[in-house]
C-alpha cells in the first residue's frame, strides 16, 4: 500500500436527519487532513424529501467523487453495508455513520496503522448528545491483538462506527451477517478468529451521537436473545470455552434485562472506559 486510496462507506435510512448527514460527511470528508477517494452512501429505501434533497446536494458539491446505492426497500444495515462493500472501488474502506462526526485527523491516524499492514484499525469514541461540542462519555477500546481477542471474549473490541479495513479480510469471512444490532460484533470476532490483523487507537477520533433511548433499544428479551444466540455461535466457532459461554450467558443476559438507566451506568463504567488491562487513551 503505497497510495492513501480508500473508500467511504456510508449509510443512510428514512429516520436520519439531513442537518445530521451535512455535518457527518463535511467532518468526514470535507475536513479531514486525508480525505478519502471516493465516498460511497448506501440509500436504505425511500428517504423523505428532505433527505434525498440533502443527498442530492453533497453528491454535487462533494470535494470527492459520490457514488449514491439506492436500495428499493429497507433491507436493514447488514443489506445496505453488503451493498456498499460491493460499490466500493477500493480495497480498503472506511466506516462512518450518518449522524456522528469524525475528527479531522481520523483517517490520516488510521492509515498509518493500515499502511502497516493491519487489516482492521478501529478508534475510540465519545458521546454527545445535540450538541459536538459537549461530549461525555468515552468509549475506549482494546489495544494489542492479544488483548483485543481477549476483550472479544466478554464484549465488542470495536466501536463500529469507527472502522476503517480492508475489504479482503470481510470477504474471508462472509461479509456482514445479520444478528439483530449485533452484526458489527459477530463480525468482529470472525474477523479475530480468521488470524487477521487488528487494532484499535485509544484516541477518541469519532463523536457519537446518542439518541433518546439509545440504550432502552439494546434491552428486553429480543435482545437478550439475540445476545444468547451470538454466544452459541461463539462457542461453535471455539472462540470462548464452555465455561466462557456459561458465563457469558448468564451475566450478559441480565445485562439486556436491566432497566436502561442502570445499563447506561454500567455500560460506561465497566466497558465503556475500557476493561480491566485496556490501555487508559490519551488526555485530550
Amino acid at each position: 500500500m503505497t497510495a492513501p486510496e480508500f473508500s467511504l462507506l456510508l449509510p443512510v435510512y428514512a429516520g436520519d436527519d439531513p442537518s445530521f448527514l451535512r455535518l457527518a460527511f463535511e467532518s468526514t470528508v470535507d475536513k479531514q487532513t486525508l480525505r478519502p477517494t471516493e465516498a460511497v452512501i448506501v440509500q436504505d429505501g425511500p428517504v423523505p424529501e428532505a433527505l434525498a434533497a440533502e443527498l442530492a446536494r453533497i453528491e454535487r458539491e462533494s470535494p470527492v467523487p459520490v457514488r449514491i446505492v439506492r436500495l428499493p426497500q429497507n433491507g436493514g444495515l447488514t443489506t445496505a453495508l453488503n451493498a456498499g462493500l460491493d460499490a466500493c472501488a477500493y480495497p480498503v474502506v472506511a466506516r462512518m455513520d450518518a449522524d456522528d462526526v469524525s475528527a479531522p485527523g481520523r483517517f490520516a491516524a488510521q492509515w498509518e496503522l493500515m499502511s502497516q499492514g493491519f487489516d482492521l484499525v478501529g478508534t475510540g469514541m465519545v458521546e454527545f448528545e445535540t450538541d459536538p461540542d459537549k461530549v461525555s462519555a468515552a468509549r475506549i477500546p482494546p489495544t494489542g491483538q492479544d488483548r483485543i481477542r481477549e476483550h472479544a471474549r466478554t464484549h465488542n473490541p470495536f466501536n463500529h462506527p469507527t472502522m476503517m479495513y480492508r475489504v479482503a479480510a470481510l470477504d474471508a469471512v462472509g461479509r456482514y451477517q445479520p444478528f439483530g444490532k449485533m452484526e458489527d460484533y459477530w463480525l468482529g470476532v470472525r474477523i479475530i478468529a480468521s488470524g487477521a490483523r487488528v487494532e484499535n487507537i485509544t484516541e477518541p477520533l469519532v463523536k457519537y451521537r446518542v439518541g433518546a433511548g439509545a440504550f432502552a433499544r439494546r434491552g428486553g428479551w429480543q435482545e437478550a436473545k439475540t445476545e444468547w444466540a451470538l454466544q452459541r455461535e461463539m462457542l461453535r466457532i471455539g472462540f470462548i470455552t464452555r465455561g466462557e459461554y456459561l458465563r457469558n450467558v448468564v451475566v450478559k443476559g441480565v445485562y439486556r434485562l436491566m432497566p436502561a438507566s442502570l445499563k447506561r451506568v454500567l455500560f460506561r463504567r465497566f466497558v465503556g472506559s475500557g476493561l480491566p488491562g485496556d490501555k487508559a487513551a490519551p488526555s485530550q
